[in-house]
């Protein structure tokens, strides 16, 4: 909020649109997808006509994930097809902000991926999982490992339990290096899902077990 009321007094309503829209992506973590679409749509009509192309797509982003959260696939697909439209109309020449460089199409596909996972469309996640795997892990390691803990779960939501097992361990390998209380949230989320089948499976009791400890240790 003082960062919203900071960007106001400066009269810099670009810097304004991308603080409402981390804090409308925090809302929709926090459980509250239908206030956070709200917050995002605010952030984008606030800024259409004065903001980057990148950063109206960071909010259409967010608006996305949103409604995605929110069960809602007809908004989350628009959203999300205008996020990825702006992002395809930046130039080289574009005024664009350097603080939102980080927002590429791959990012956008990462985060698609959780769109449609969280909307239970399994192919579609895994066909913008496909996009997103162009994003270099070195620099986006908690990114990377929180991609394929989504991954992991739309294989489990599949009944794939070998295949979800397969990929939560290599999300596991690269969040263990992460200090990300969020990060580790996803990988432990899976876990919790894997529960069921704990009893009859000793590869899933191994990875749960393996889990709780590494992401302790981590």
């Amino acid at each position: 909020m003082q960062a919203l009321c900071l960007a106001r007094a400066a009269g810099d309503i670009q810097a304004g649109a991308y603080v409402l829209t981390t804090m409308s992506l925090q809302t929709m973590l926090r459980g509250y997808p239908h206030q956070a679409a709200d917050m995002a749509e605010a952030a984008f009509e606030r800024a259409k006509h004065t903001a980057a192309p990148r950063v109206l797509a960071f909010a259409k982003l967010a608006e996305a994930r949103a409604h995605g959260r929110a069960g809602d696939a007809n908004a989350a697909g628009a959203a999300l097809s205008r996020s990825e439209e702006l992002l395809g109309s930046i130039r080289p020449d574009s005024h664009d902000p350097e603080w939102l460089s980080y927002f590429t199409h791959a990012r956008l596909a990462a985060d698609a991926t959780e769109v449609y996972r969280d909307l239970g469309q399994t192919q579609a996640a895994r066909t913008w999982n496909e996009q997103a795997d162009a994003m270099p892990s070195g620099r986006f390691t908690r990114a990377v490992g929180i991609r394929l803990s989504v991954l992991a779960s739309t294989h489990l939501q599949d009944g794939d339990l070998e295949q979800s097992l397969q990929v939560g361990s290599r999300a596991l390998e690269v969040l263990g290096t992460v200090s990300s209380t969020r990060a580790h949230g996803y990988l432990r989320s899976l876990a919790t899902a894997l529960e069921p089948w704990r009893k009859d499976s000793t590869a899933v009791a191994e990875f749960i077990t393996r889990t709780r400890s590494e992401l302790a240790a981590a």
